[in-house]
């Protein structure tokens, strides 16, 4: 196996540095270095782009986060804090909820959830200048709480530095304190009246805020089990298939590439033009990097482990380090496949110097070379090799004698 995998390397090495079995120029190599580059970043860019093309799953279930998050809160003003995300400062400088859900939707294929969209709208409609002006003048209570508290703070912290200017005689005029020492308990009173005073009349607008029949209609959807159950089982199945189907519009970019250039790999080839198939190779290992690259991590988020992650949590419970053994174990198999497949398909000596030698081309280079040509003059590669049954020569790494017919021990190819 290790003797294969070094002929593969070798093999790959000199397909990548050398034209018609001759090494290329350092000036060339660079240039063609610099050209896979700049193919490696634009590949790398044009399936980002395309991986972007269907709809995530956050932009399909815009309305899952905000409603899941409301669902396992347990504070007393829940009702009143996702009424509040939905009535923004500035009103009149935003688009509606619904049709900035809808936004997603542009440029991209999927759609949006239907209950997210009913979702926005409730959300549209609690968005007035009434409600909005309830918001303000919240606003600016709770600010006149927090000034009033501070100053309480303040005073607090003050009271033993007046009460000791109190016993020491000291003048008002020369205290550094905000209040005296005969005065701050009646200012801490009378700002605790303000603060029990100002609270009160939050909550009473906050009420006011959550009667209003927008707000109850809203509220009254969040509440509903069954919708926020179905908006959770669509988020979820298309966060399982996402990576896939990012996956899927990947390969749909890279394909066509691959089969391109080694078509026209083969074609140059064929006819023997050495720069074409130099650049159409490294034009087909730029295009197999990234869809390498993206196996590996789909085969980390995508379906088969999903697949593997939900048998190794019903059999073993939390041992989802299993998981990482199991990859251990499969991706050197596939490695070993992927070794087999281009051995036998892609750099198959025997495929090729049988397609030469009906050409009458040098199983070598593959240039045109006369029939009883014994040495290739255009690479100098000896073409013949003695047969182990009758001792004739006959074609090199041909499976059969074209004498006797007897089959050729590979290790005499």
């Amino acid at each position: 196996m290790f003797a294969r995998i070094r002929r593969i390397l070798s093999h790959f090495f000199s397909k990548s540095r050398t034209i018609n079995n001759e090494p290329l120029n350092k000036v060339s190599l660079v240039v063609i270095i610099i050209i896979d580059i700049f193919i490696l970043i634009n590949v790398f860019a044009g399936i980002d782009d395309i991986s972007r093309w269907h709809i995530s799953p956050t932009a399909a279930y815009p309305c899952h986060s905000e409603w899941q998050n409301y669902q396992t809160k347990t504070t007393k003003d829940k009702d009143y804090e996702i009424v509040r995300l939905s009535l923004p400062y500035n009103p009149n400088n935003q688009l509606s909820f619904q049709r900035d859900y809808q936004q997603a939707e542009v440029g991209h294929l999927g759609k949006v959830s239907k209950t997210c969209l009913q979702y926005a709208d409730y959300k549209d409609k609690l968005n007035n200048p009434e409600k909005q002006e309830i918001i303000k003048t919240i606003d600016r209570e709770q600010a006149r709480i927090s000034r009033l508290e501070q100053t309480n703070s303040t005073i607090k912290s003050q009271y033993d530095s007046t009460l000791l200017e109190k016993i020491a005689g000291q003048g008002r005029e020369q205290s550094i304190n905000q209040v005296s020492a005969e005065k701050a308990k009646q200012t801490l009173e009378q700002n605790n009246r303000q603060i029990s005073t100002l609270k009160q009349e939050i909550s009473t607008l906050k009420n006011e805020l959550l009667t209003k029949p927008e707000s109850i209609s809203f509220l009254a959807l969040l509440k509903d089990t069954n919708q926020f159950q179905e908006v959770q089982k669509g988020y979820q199945q298309a966060s399982f298939w996402y990576p896939s189907i990012q996956f899927a519009f990947q390969s749909l970019f890279l394909l066509p590439l691959i089969l391109i250039a080694l078509s026209v790999h083969n074609f140059a080839q064929r006819r023997g033009y050495g720069l074409v198939s130099l650049i159409s190779w490294h034009l087909l290992v730029i295009f197999f990097i990234p869809l390498i690259v993206k196996i590996f991590e789909f085969l980390q988020i995508g379906v088969i482990f999903r697949f593997f992650f939900d048998i190794i949590s019903a059999l073993f419970g939390g041992l989802l380090f299993l998981i990482n053994y199991i990859y251990i174990l499969l991706i050197p198999i596939i490695g070993f496949g992927i070794i087999q497949f281009f051995q036998k398909l892609v750099f198959n000596v025997k495929v090729q110097a049988a397609n030469r030698v009906q050409k009458s081309r040098c199983v070598n280079c593959a240039k045109k070379i006369r029939h009883l040509d014994t040495y290739c003059p255009h690479c100098g590669y000896y073409q013949d090799v003695e047969c182990q049954n009758c001792h004739n020569l006959t074609y090199k790494h041909l499976s059969y004698c074209k004498h006797c017919g007897t089959a050729q021990n590979s290790s005499n190819l």
